[in-house]
């Protein structure tokens, strides 16, 4: 009985670590094709077709080759958090909505990425409300919502 238990938990376990997170890879690259290493020097630069890198089975474009390599890396480091989906809808409302990749964050060494069209700047919103409290809500928000259907 207890042989059965450990491979049906084996089995869900390897289920569950199949199911890929859902990446935001509007025009097919995270941060619609922005160098996400950029980000961190607080510079909202696009990528380079010539630049590219997969990690998680998603696409990142690098203004070049230095960036490239630094993301090769160390990945972890540059991957905006909730998917590259808007770190506000995320924790306001549980949803994943794209971003204007102009619109971003870096707080505590991880990149945040925000919605901003029509009058509306959720950067803004993330600031005025608490970014700490919003992080947390986010983080715990992103664990339902994170896997890929």
């Amino acid at each position: 009985m207890r042989k059965q238990l450990t491979i049906i938990l084996l089995v869900f376990v390897a289920t569950l670590s199949a199911q890929q997170i859902d990446y935001n890879t509007k025009k097919s690259f995270v941060a619609e094709g922005y160098d996400v290493t950029e980000y961190f020097g607080n510079k909202a630069i696009k990528g380079d077709i010539k630049f590219v890198a997969t990690h998680d089975d998603v696409k990142y474009k690098f203004a070049n080759q230095e960036n490239l390599e630094k993301f090769k890396n160390n990945p972890e480091k540059f991957v905006p958090q909730y998917g590259g989906y808007c770190a506000y809808a995320v924790a306001v409302n549980n949803e994943k909505v794209d971003i204007n990749p102009k619109t971003f964050e870096v707080r505590e060494g991880k990149l945040y990425l925000f919605y901003n069209a029509w009058g509306v700047n959720t950067l803004d919103k993330w600031t005025e409300e608490d970014p700490k409290k919003l992080q947390v809500k986010a983080d715990t928000n992103w664990e339902k919502i994170k896997i890929k259907r």
